[in-house]
């Protein structure tokens, strides 16, 4: 039998186990003119959140008893299609099942000599994709600015930090323990980190860690530590904001300080995007990453969570800081 996940109830708040259904179904036969995939990688994020939401966004919500659907990396076990062939390695928007039937549309070949298949749910694929476009075409970094970088240990900021360093910034990452801020500073070369978590005044910690002040923020998180950097935020800087993870479970709307004074004082450019923004460069995108990481600028961390059973609770662990890097699920 073939097992799948379902989306069983729209979560209040925090999402929880009872969020999800497992179900079983008969492994799918091979149709005409299509690719029957088993998964080997599912890739959880926290823009999941949103989609499990019944409100309108830049993509339809998940349908209530119907399967959970993100990035994956699966293997062609048989090929109705000439473009596909047994034993290709593919990766796609797919359903989180086992086993599953699809048209081809949308899936692309992975070579798993070049990096592990695991990367291309990460720095490789989504999440380099993210980072490298929000910093280079929003944040457009110049060598001896300073670029803070918030959500700095997860799977985009990490990213995000390791190329403001190759374009010659100072980098200060901002995360949520010191075991991560140490990791900043000696895996991925980051000049200073804070964690909010233990700093007790974020705007004097993000002042006094860029004493010249903020030219880039690149914004993961939102919030109170987004607060903090605005107010630390230069004449002509770039804010390209790609998530607000501090209010994704959040049941009413927060307040916080209002930003005009600060963006118009100070010219600053705001800007939230998605990746598919920039679809018709990733084939640049994917190529840069890859030389960097193959000439050694580059490296990543991963949480890799183990069965396919656990995908919905390494999903909830996203909020609670528990993963190192990029999470992603071995099936």
């Amino acid at each position: 039998m073939n097992k799948i996940i379902l989306l069983n109830r729209r979560p209040e708040g925090k999402p929880t186990l009872d969020d999800f259904k497992f179900a079983e179904e008969e492994i799918p036969a091979l149709s005409e003119g299509n690719v029957l995939l088993k998964t080997l990688y599912v890739s959880v994020d926290p823009y999941l959140r949103g989609r499990m939401a019944d409100a309108k966004s830049y993509v339809p919500p998940f349908e209530l008893g119907k399967p959970v659907q993100s990035a994956v990396v699966a293997e062609v076990l048989e090929s109705n299609r000439d473009s596909f062939s047994k034993g290709d390695f593919v990766t796609g928007l797919l359903d989180w099942k086992e086993y599953q039937v699809v048209e081809g549309k949308g899936l692309n070949k992975v070579d798993a000599h070049a990096a592990d298949l695991s990367a291309y749910l990460g720095i490789l694929g989504m999440t380099g994709l993210t980072a490298y476009f929000g910093l280079t075409e929003i944040g457009r970094p110049k060598e001896g600015e300073t670029l803070v970088v918030s959500g700095a240990a997860g799977a985009v900021g990490s990213v995000v930090g390791q190329i403001g360093k190759i374009f010659g910034c100072k980098v200060i990452g901002i995360a949520g323990s010191d075991e991560k801020i140490e990791q900043l500073q000696s895996k991925f070369k980051f000049d200073a980190g804070i964690n909010y978590k233990t700093t007790k005044d974020m705007t004097k910690a993000v002042a006094d860690a860029a004493p010249d002040g903020v030219d880039i923020y690149f914004d993961n998180v939102g919030g109170e530590v987004s607060d903090a950097v605005l107010a630390n935020i230069n004449n002509l800087g770039r804010v390209p904001v790609c998530g607000a993870i501090s209010s994704y479970n959040d049941t009413e709307v927060s307040l916080g300080p209002r930003l005009q004074p600060i963006i118009v004082k100070n010219s600053v450019l705001m800007q939230g995007f998605i990746v598919s923004n920039y679809g018709a460069k990733f084939p640049e995108g994917i190529k840069q990453l890859t030389k960097w990481l193959q000439e050694g600028k580059l490296t990543y961390t991963e949480t890799v969570v183990n069965g396919f059973d656990q995908i919905p609770q390494a999903f909830i662990d996203l909020f609670d800081g528990k993963n190192n890097g990029k999470m992603v699920v071995k099936v």
